[in-house]
């Protein structure tokens, strides 16, 4: 169904290319976190709003919310900011072909370690399967990498093979639209360098989508967290207006 041949995703997790933008995230504070798989972590505005990290759920196991998220998927899944690859794991214990892809070396070499396969790359970087995936996952909070909504659902279009599955996460319950400078700090004060992010609520990840040509065809919520499932419109189905996503609570 996607086009990529047996063997080649296992093959492509262990290149070790460099990537674009990888102090962000590679550089402690939020390397020593992901080694440690304990927080507190914290993305921090120049006005000094603090917004929690995730770190302990990120370094566990897949839980039900995100086993909700993985029986979605379709053919072969690219993990866009897989991170310590809990989502990576769990699709390869399933027998699906996945890949993993982050910046952060720490990340990539921990996802490896649970036998995910996984590239250190940046998502706006070539790579493997482009055109081919099945399904591409922006899951937590990965819709704000690179801080223009615009220019990433642009490229997941070039990710994706033909009618393939985007499933987003977005901030739960808020119209949020924020485009910010932040960077990672903990509790020890430490801090990494000052890169671009977004954070979006399911409305405005719905006007970026429908202005790029996406048709939302499902959105849910379940365990507090947000999400939305995305395909890119056809000629003939962007003629079609008024049809309603299917929303559900889990």
């Amino acid at each position: 169904m996607s086009g990529l041949r047996e063997g080649t995703v296992a093959r492509i997790g262990r290149q070790a290319g460099p990537a674009e933008g990888d102090r962000t995230w590679s550089a402690d504070p939020y390397s020593h976190a992901l080694r440690t798989g304990q927080g507190p972590l914290f993305l921090r505005r120049a006005d000094g709003w603090l917004l929690p990290l995730d770190v302990e759920r990120w370094c566990a196991e897949a839980d039900g919310v995100d086993l909700e998220v993985l029986r979605r998927c379709e053919g072969a899944v690219l993990d866009v900011g897989c991170g310590p690859g809990r989502l990576v794991a769990a699709l390869g214990r399933q027998g699906r072909r996945v890949l993993g892809v982050d910046v952060s070396a720490v990340a990539v070499d921990r996802t490896r370690r649970l036998g995910g396969p996984a590239l250190r790359r940046s998502v706006f970087e070539r790579l493997p399967g482009e055109g081919r995936w099945g399904t591409v996952l922006l899951i937590d909070g990965n819709v704000g990498i690179g801080g223009d909504v615009a220019a990433l659902l642009d490229r997941m279009a070039q990710l994706l093979a033909p009618g393939g599955l985007l499933v987003v996460e977005t901030v739960p319950e808020l119209d949020l639209d924020e485009r910010v400078r932040v960077h990672v700090t903990d509790a020890r004060g430490a801090t990494g360098v000052t890169f671009p992010w977004a954070r979006l609520g399911t409305p405005a990840l719905l006007r970026y989508a429908e202005r790029a040509g996406w048709c939302a065809v499902e959105q849910w919520t379940a365990g507090g967290r947000s999400f939305t499932a995305l395909r890119l419109q056809s000629p003939s189905d962007a003629s079609h207006t008024g049809r309603s996503p299917a929303t559900q609570s889990v």
